[in-house]
């Protein structure tokens, strides 16, 4: 069957499956129209895409690096050759997107599987220095098995690929659990992967008890997951009571400095999308502000102003700002700016519903001042479009009040002193750090957090790594008795008390 937007279904390569559980409408945040209907997998469905799974493995680990590679460039063919239009859609309406980004994400994946099918074939094992004569010794690499990858809806197509692409150059069967909020667009993407082997990749939509029962089962043997940090915790505890290793990507709070040496006009620009981007939904998004005293003024009109010319509405019309991704999320947002500003923050821009959008979730675009670090909105993940902005005296207390935070996923700043931006590299607590050009990733770099925001990496050799276990091999190709083997000569052992000891 093909799939429709209008009944569940789930994706064992190259067919879609009707699902038996209870549907369950998809809502757009945008109009509070529905837009289709998903289900939670049940158990048989689980089993089948398992069942597949390990029979698709048990001969696609076998395959030479060179024929995997050339499966994996023919998903980016297809990626690059297919018609999106239905999917790009179906993903604004989804969860609001504005239409450019969402063609955009799901277009520009080819990258990652090329990437990553020429880096699989340089195995890069390693040929140790002998400890023996005589003896060949080296590591190699091999795949899990089974890996399943649990996505969140901010992107789920382009997060999806990134490990999806490494964990099947590494040799393994794939399982994705996408989010509820984005099942039909990542659903309807799966078209492209038609030309692995059957069984290899799947698609089983449901919601976190689909996510449990993927991670317990003894068929599956690694975990991607990106998401917040209670389920990330969560995640890592249950792979840990059954020693399965998982990569956990699970968002922050992240700082963005101005300094005092910054060029105004490019970091009032950047920090609106860094800010903005996606209603701010991004793990990513710049959410704390440290601006140096010499210059807040001065960059609270600039960054103020490019706000106020931000274009709120539905993302499939001309937008900047669609709703956020539900009235939960939406309510987080509310409450966090509302404690703040009674709490003595204000309001430059936004901190309400937007008047002309009083249908779906949207909340207009939010710059507060008079920020101070006992704020609950500097201590939580605001995931919303707003920017939290304290006065700091110089770039030391900058980044001192940068390092404070549980999260450590990326960090921002501005500047055109080289002293700063080494320093900053150098003293920022964040697994990636960007001067003058926020958010942006690189296919070949590793991509994931410090502290609460995450363990491991997806992207570049790591990213690979996560999805390969290391196996030391020692072979003697002459062999021989060693000295060291039992029985031990007498002249190894001593006499103390009567007793011999070696």
């Amino acid at each position: 069957m093909e799939f429709s937007a209008d009944r569940p279904t789930f994706f064992v390569n190259p067919d879609y499956r009707p699902m038996t559980g209870a549907a369950k409408p998809v809502i757009d945040p945008a109009t509070l129209e529905t837009v289709g209907a998903i289900a939670a997998a049940a158990d048989g469905e689980i089993d089948a895409v398992l069942t597949a799974a390990t029979k698709a493995q048990t001969a696609w680990k076998k395959l030479d690096a060179k024929s995997r590679a050339r499966h994996l460039h023919a998903v980016a063919n297809a990626i690059e050759a297919a018609d999106f239009t239905r999917c790009a859609e179906l993903m604004v309406r989804e969860m609001g997107k504005p239409y450019p980004e969402a063609i955009g994400e799901i277009a520009n994946c080819a990258p990652i599987f090329r990437y990553y099918a020429e880096m699989a074939r340089d195995d890069a094992g390693k040929v140790a220095g002998t400890t023996q004569a005589g003896s060949f010794q080296y590591a190699r690499y091999e795949p899990y098995g089974t890996s399943v990858h649990i996505m969140p809806y901010n992107f789920p197509i382009l997060l999806m690929c990134w490990t999806v692409a490494a964990s099947l150059a590494a040799g393994n069967a794939c399982v994705i659990k996408p989010a509820e909020a984005t099942t039909l667009s990542t659903l309807d993407y799966f078209k492209v992967f038609r030309s692995l082997p059957e069984g290899l990749i799947s698609c089983l939509p449901g919601g976190a008890a689909t996510a449990q029962a993927l991670i317990a089962s003894d068929r599956t043997h690694a975990v991607a997951f990106t998401g917040s940090v209670a389920a990330g915790k969560a995640v890592a505890v249950a792979c840990a009571e059954r020693m399965k290793p998982c990569v956990i990507e699970a968002g922050g709070s992240d700082p963005l400095i101005i300094s005092q040496h910054a060029p105004l006009d490019v970091a009032a620009a950047g920090s609106v999308t860094a800010a903005f981007h996606l209603t701010g939904q991004v793990c990513t998004s710049a959410e704390r502000f440290f601006v140096v005293d010499a210059i807040h003024d001065r960059f609270v009109d600039l960054f103020a102003e490019k706000t106020r010319t931000l274009r709120i509405g539905n993302g499939l019309d001309k937008t900047e700002i669609g709703p956020l991704v539900s009235e939960a999320a939406r309510a987080k947002v509310m409450r966090l700016v509302d404690d703040a500003i009674r709490s003595g923050a204000k309001a430059v821009t936004g901190g309400r519903i937007p008047p002309a959008h009083n249908v779906g979730w949207f909340y207009e675009p939010t710059i507060l001042t008079g920020i101070t670090p006992d704020m609950t909105i500097v201590r939580e993940e605001c995931f919303g479009p707003v920017a939290a902005i304290y006065r700091v005296k110089d770039f030391d207390e900058a980044i001192e009040l940068a390092n404070d935070s549980p999260f450590g996923l990326g960090a921002s700043v501005f500047t055109t002193d080289l002293a700063e931006a080494h320093e900053a590299a150098e003293r920022l607590e964040a697994g990636m750090v960007w001067v003058n050009n926020p958010l942006i990733d690189n296919d070949a770099l590793p991509f994931g957090g410090w502290k609460a925001s995450g363990l491991g990496r997806e992207l570049g050799r790591q990213g690979l790594d996560a999805f390969r276990r290391s196996k030391m091999v020692i072979i003697d190709h002459k062999p021989a008795i060693q000295d060291w083997w039992y029985p031990y000569p007498d002249s190894w052992f001593r006499e103390a008390g009567g007793r011999k000891h070696v």
